[in-house]
């Protein structure tokens, strides 16, 4: 089964202000932010990319590119944003002879692509388990997901992009990078290879294949599917929840991927989701999942659960076992929003060892409701398993330097739905945040146990002195020693700034 063109392409389609479609286009997943652009283009093709982007910089025009639209923050749909460059009608996945490699349009969205490679080949990438979200963002952010303790980043298999940029007389070219060391263009790789979107160019193509495989079958050439997993679901009450028990059981999680992280850990196979709502919720719950394949693969997944659940005192009220197909009824997707009209604010930052028992206790204070009468039942801290083979890379290989961290800890405020409540979720969020990491200046500096965090959560309060007092650029917090290598390429790349945002690579000085 394979494929070396694509179908006739898509438009381009231009769509301005009055338009039926416009109200829809200029929307994205958290609708605090909704963009008045001049018009959105959308386009089926590298070649319409190309003359859209020369047209939109002759024209003077600021120009934004968008894939899923799942964004945290407003980089698609700031006041002074022009043109927005959508991508979704470039959702093609194919096997590339040509390139020996699985072509990913930007366009896509995570769960076509799970699907075509899976009933295509039996293969898959270690990508994230929001299914709406589109690749364009998730692939240049360094993207992670339940099979990357397996696997590591979905950016590990990455072989080559076709980025569309402007070279400083403002004309625009398609330009073909690879992680072959060779290739003159080899940096433009790495940089999108957790550099972050919207920051040298357009992404139009992703071909994916895994380092090292030498094989002409296209089945062998990304890591193969789960044909099943093993699934534990636990939950327990709020009713009955302590701050001790709180704080043991939180320890336990922690701890137990401090001690389970390793690449040739048993467990390797094993990911985990703890998701810890709000008091207002009722209940809080973690899902496990394990590769089916494993050996003893149910007997990791209870001996992971009974050492989390241990001398915490208080009992789950749910916990259950099953075993599920994984491409079809593995795991309802994560995706939000949950309404159309939801509104967030999220933090993050990387846990390289457990969090500390003053973190624990600050998170109970506020998700317990001790600290207002907050109560946004959708208000949570989420401690997403990594590790594994995802810390088998060097931290300069990919623009992601975090490669030694066992959690990813996410911070939200919960969904909300008027723009009269944004003032006091947005100001509950960010105290919740700074107290968290109060002692580091509010943010998870690098030290022995956090590690900056994750830009594709991105949170522009991190380059705020107000809720960074730190003295960490917000730079160093998500890309650390790499950012000045990530400089070099926006210049080799983007000398005259074209694509920018809030948190975008800037320029070097020289």
């Amino acid at each position: 089964m394979s494929e070396t063109a694509n179908p006739p392409a898509f438009g381009p389609v231009t769509v301005t202000a009055g338009d039926q479609r416009y109200e829809s286009l200029v929307e994205g997943f958290n609708h605090r932010f909704v963009g008045k652009p001049d018009y959105v283009q959308l386009v089926g093709s590298t070649e319409q990319v190309v003359e859209a982007v020369d047209n939109a910089v002759a024209a003077g025009k600021r120009i934004v590119v968008r894939s899923g639209g799942h964004c945290f923050e407003d980089f698609t749909t700031s006041s002074d944003v022009e043109v927005v460059l959508d991508l979704s009608p470039m959702a093609n996945v194919y096997f590339d002879e040509t390139r020996g490699a699985f072509a990913l349009e930007s366009g896509a969205n995570l769960g076509d692509v799970y699907r075509t490679l899976f009933n295509g080949w039996g293969v898959t990438i270690p990508a994230g388990t929001c299914f709406e979200v589109g690749v364009g963002g998730h692939i240049t952010g360094g993207g992670y997901g339940h099979l990357s303790r397996r696997d590591g980043l979905v950016i590990d298999h990455l072989y080559a992009v076709e980025v569309v940029v402007v070279d400083e007389t403002g004309k625009a070219r398609a330009v073909i990078a690879t992680r072959d060391p060779d290739d003159p263009n080899h940096d433009l790789w790495w940089a999108n290879t957790g550099g972050g979107g919207g920051n040298f160019g357009v992404v139009t193509r992703f071909w994916m294949r895994t380092p090292g495989v030498d094989s002409t079958d296209p089945a062998e050439l990304l890591p193969k599917a789960p044909a099943n997993v093993h699934r534990g679901l636990v939950m327990w009450s709020w009713e009955s929840m302590t701050e001790q028990a709180f704080v043991r059981l939180v320890r336990n999680y922690c701890e137990w991927f401090e001690n389970n992280s390793d690449a040739d850990s048993p467990y390797v196979n094993l990911w985990s989701n703890f998701i810890i709502t709000h008091r207002a919720s009722g209940m809080f719950g973690l899902t496990t999942v394990i590769d089916g394949a494993t050996p003893g693969a149910e007997q990791l997944l209870n001996a992971q659960l009974e050492a989390i659940c241990a001398d915490v005192g208080v009992e789950p009220t749910l916990n259950t076992r099953d075993v599920l197909p994984w491409m079809s009824k593995w795991m309802p997707s994560y995706s939000w929003p949950s309404d159309p009209n939801g509104r967030y604010k999220n933090k993050a930052g990387y846990l390289r060892k457990s969090m500390p028992e003053r973190q624990i206790r600050t998170v109970y204070k506020y998700l317990s409701g001790a600290d207002s009468d907050h109560s946004n039942l959708t208000a949570c801290l989420v401690l997403t398993a990594v590790g594994g083979r995802v810390n088998t890379i060097a931290p300069d290989a990919t623009a992601i330097p975090q490669r030694d961290s066992i959690l990813k800890a996410s911070y939200g405020s919960g969904m909300w739905l008027s723009e009269e409540e944004d003032d006091r979720h947005i100001a509950w969020a960010r105290e919740y945040y700074y107290e968290v990491y109060a002692e580091s200046g509010g943010v998870p500096a690098p030290d022995d146990i956090h590690d900056g965090s994750y830009i594709s959560y991105p949170d522009i309060d991190l380059a705020d002195p107000e809720w960074n007092t730190s003295g960490i650029p917000w730079y160093t917090l998500y890309y650390k020693d790499n950012y000045p290598r990530l400089q070099q390429v926006k210049k080799a790349y983007d000398p005259g700034n074209v694509f920018h945002h809030a948190l975008s690579v800037e320029l070097p000085d020289d």
